[in-house]
C-alpha cells in the first residue's frame, strides 16, 4: 500500500518524487485525457483538450510533478509540437499566397485582426490582466500553440509564469469549438445560402479554389485553326498550364501514343486534359467542345498509375530535368503534394513524398517507378537529422534579441517562434537545396501529438491548484462570455466580408473560417455539410498562414501590453 501511495504522491527520499512517480502521473493524465477525447456529442469532440482538463483535476488534488521537471516537460513538448507543425506547413507556406490563395489568406488576416481588436477592446473595458485576455483569446480560437507562445512570451518578458493564461484557455476552449459551429449556422441564414447552387460551384471547383485545384475533362478538337498545330504551339497561344494525359485519333487505329510538345493535333482528335477549373473554358474555346467519352472503354496499351517519390536523388529536381518523356516514353500529368494537386509543368520541382500521376505503357511506368523509388518502406525510415538540426537552429533563433519601439525590454522569439520559423524555412527551402526534410504524415503526426500531449498535461498539472476556484467563481462565467465574443464576432464579420467582398463559395468559406481558428472540429462539421472536399481544400490553403499569425500576434500582444 505504501508503494502505491508513493507512486501517486511521490517518493519523499528522491528528487522530484522519483522517476517512476513522474512518469506514471504524466502518462496517467495523458491516457485518461485521450480516452475522454474519444467521446463525441453530435459528432463534436474536444479531442486532445481533455488532456488539459484531466491535468487540471490531478493538479487540483496535488497529484503533481516537481515544478522544475514540469517546466522542462512543457517546453520540450511545445518545441516538438511547434517544430513538427512548421515542417508540415513549410512546403506549402509561401505557395499558398499564389493565385487563388491570396484572397483566402487575406480574409484570414482580416479575421485574425478582428479577433485581436476584440480582445484588446475587452482588455481596456474590463480591466482584466493581459495574461487572462491572452489565455481567453487562445481558448476562444482553439489555438494551442498560441497558448504556449503566450506563456513563453510572458515568461521571457517578466521572468515568471502566469497561471491565468492556461486557466483562461481551459475555460473558453469548449465554447471556442461550439461558437464557430453556431456562427456557421447563423451565416447560412444571414447570407441566404442556396445549398444546391453552392454545391454545384463547389464540385466544379469554382470560386477562389479554381486556381489551386485540378479538373480532368475530355475535349474533341473542332477548331480548324488548331488543325496541324503542335501541343507546344497551343500552350504558347493559351499561355496557361495544362497537361494532355491521353489522345485518341479520329479514323486511325493508333491507340498507344504518349503526348509531348511536338505532338500534332488534328480536327476530330479527342484529348483527355488535366487543368485548373479556371482554365477549362479558355481551353475549350480554342480547341473545340467537351466530350463525354469513357476512356476506360478504349482499347489502349496506355495506363495511369500514381507513383510515390521516395528516392532522395529526385528531391529538388524539376520534371523537365528528369526527361521522362524522352527516356521512358511516359508522361507525368499531375503532382499531389500534401493533399493539393499541382499541374505537372516542366519547371515544377519535385519533393520527397510527392505522388505523381504517370501515363504510359506498363514497361515505361515500371522504369519510372525504379527511377523515383515508389517504396513506402524507404519513407517509413524516419529522417531525424533535419528534426534535431532544426531544433538546434530554432533554439539559437529563439534567443536572438530584438526591439519593438516603445518597449524597453529586449524581446526574443522564444521557444515557440524560433523553432517554428526555422521549421517553415527548412520545409520550404530544403528541397530547393537538396536537403531532405520529408517525413511521412504518420511520423510527423506522431511527433506532433506526442509533443502536444506532454505540453497539455504539463500545463494542466501546473495550473490545476487554483483552476476550480476560478471556474466556480463569477469571473469564470464572465470569461466564457468574453471567449464567445472573441470567437463569434470575427467569424460572423469575416463570413460577411468573405461573401460580399471576396465572393467566396459558402463551403469554401466555412473551411477558410475554420482554418483561421485552426479548428478541426469546425472543419469536420463543414465536411459533413457537403460531399465536395472544398472545405478541406480551403482549410489546408490558409492553415499554414493562420497558424503562423496566431503564434506571432499573441506574442506581440503580450510584449506590447504585458
Amino acid at each position: 500500500m505504501e508503494i502505491v501511495e508513493n507512486l501517486f504522491k511521490g517518493f519523499p527520499e528522491l528528487w522530484g518524487g522519483g522517476v517512476a512517480h513522474s512518469v506514471m502521473i504524466l502518462s496517467l493524465v495523458i491516457t485518461l485525457g485521450l480516452c475522454l477525447g474519444k467521446l463525441k456529442v453530435k459528432g463534436v469532440s474536444l479531442g486532445l483538450a481533455w488532456i488539459l482538463f484531466t491535468g487540471l483535476v490531478f493538479g487540483h488534488f496535488s497529484l503533481n510533478l516537481d515544478e522544475h521537471l514540469l517546466h522542462f516537460l512543457k517546453e520540450f513538448g511545445l518545441i516538438l509540437f511547434v517544430y513538427s507543425i512548421g515542417l508540415e506547413v513549410g512546403p506549402g507556406f509561401f505557395s499558398s499566397f499564389r493565385r487563388g490563395g491570396k484572397a483566402l489568406n487575406g480574409l484570414v488576416a482580416i479575421v485574425i485582426a478582428i479577433s485581436l481588436v476584440t480582445a484588446i477592446a475587452i482588455f481596456y473595458i474590463s480591466g482584466s490582466p493581459i495574461t487572462t485576455i491572452a489565455g481567453i483569446l487562445s481558448g476562444a480560437v482553439t489555438n494551442t500553440p498560441g497558448l504556449g507562445a503566450a506563456q513563453q512570451a510572458y515568461s521571457d518578458l517578466r521572468h515568471i509564469d502566469a497561471p491565468t493564461i492556461a486557466s483562461g484557455y481551459a475555460v473558453t476552449y469548449p465554447m471556442g469549438v461550439l461558437g464557430v459551429i453556431i456562427s456557421f449556422i447563423i451565416l447560412r441564414f444571414v447570407l441566404r445560402i442556396r445549398r444546391e447552387e453552392e454545391e454545384k460551384d463547389a464540385e466544379r471547383g469554382m470560386g477562389h479554389l479554381e486556381d489551386i485545384t485540378l479538373n480532368t475533362f475530355s475535349i474533341e478538337i473542332c477548331n480548324p485553326a488548331v488543325d496541324g498545330a503542335t501541343v507546344k504551339h497551343v500552350h504558347d497561344l493559351l499561355k496557361r498550364d495544362f497537361m494532355i494525359s491521353r489522345i485518341m485519333r479520329q479514323n486511325q487505329n493508333i491507340k498507344h501514343e504518349v503526348v509531348n510538345g511536338h505532338t500534332e493535333l488534328h480536327v476530330g482528335d479527342t484529348l483527355l486534359i488535366v487543368a485548373r477549373p479556371a482554365d477549362q473554358d479558355p481551353i475549350c474555346a480554342l480547341m473545340g467542345k467537351l466530350s463525354d467519352i469513357d476512356w476506360n472503354e478504349q482499347n489502349s496499351e496506355l495506363i495511369s498509375r500514381r507513383i510515390l517519390i521516395t528516392r532522395s536523388s529526385i528531391n529538388g529536381k524539376t520534371i523537365g530535368q528528369l526527361k521522362i518523356r524522352s527516356q521512358f516514353g511516359a508522361n507525368i500529368t499531375r503532382v499531389n503534394r500534401s493533399g493539393v494537386d499541382l499541374v505537372a509543368t516542366s519547371h515544377l520541382k519535385l519533393q520527397m513524398g510527392d505522388r505523381v500521376t504517370v501515363v504510359g505503357d506498363e514497361l515505361s511506368i515500371s522504369h519510372v517507378e525504379n527511377m523515383m523509388g515508389n517504396s513506402l518502406k524507404r519513407l517509413n525510415d524516419p529522417n531525424l537529422i533535419p528534426i534535431f538540426l532544426g531544433i538546434v537552429l530554432g533554439c539559437f533563433l529563439a534567443n536572438v534579441p530584438f526591439f519593438i519601439p516603445g518597449i524597453p525590454e529586449r524581446l526574443r522569439l522564444g521557444l515557440t517562434g524560433g523553432p517554428l520559423i526555422i521549421a517553415i524555412l527548412m520545409g520550404y527551402f530544403g528541397p530547393k537545396y537538396n536537403l531532405v526534410t520529408y517525413n511521412t504524415i504518420s511520423a510527423n503526426l506522431m511527433l506532433r501529438r506526442f509533443g502536444l500531449c506532454i505540453f497539455l498535461a504539463g500545463v494542466g498539472l501546473g495550473t490545476g491548484h487554483d483552476f476550480v476556484q476560478t471556474v466556480v467563481s463569477e469571473s469564470g462565467l464572465i470569461w466564457i462570455l468574453y471567449g464567445l465574443a472573441i470567437t463569434m464576432i470575427p467569424i460572423l464579420l469575416g463570413g460577411i466580408i468573405g461573401r460580399y467582398v471576396f465572393h467566396i463559395n459558402y463551403f469554401t468559406l466555412m473551411g477558410v473560417l475554420a482554418g483561421a481558428n485552426t479548428n478541426p472540429p469546425a472543419l469536420a462539421y463543414a465536411n459533413e455539410m457537403t460531399p465536395s472536399d472544398t472545405p478541406s481544400v480551403g482549410y489546408s490553403t490558409v492553415y499554414p498562414f493562420a497558424m503562423f499569425l496566431r503564434i506571432v500576434t499573441i506574442q506581440i500582444l503580450i510584449f506590447v501590453f504585458g
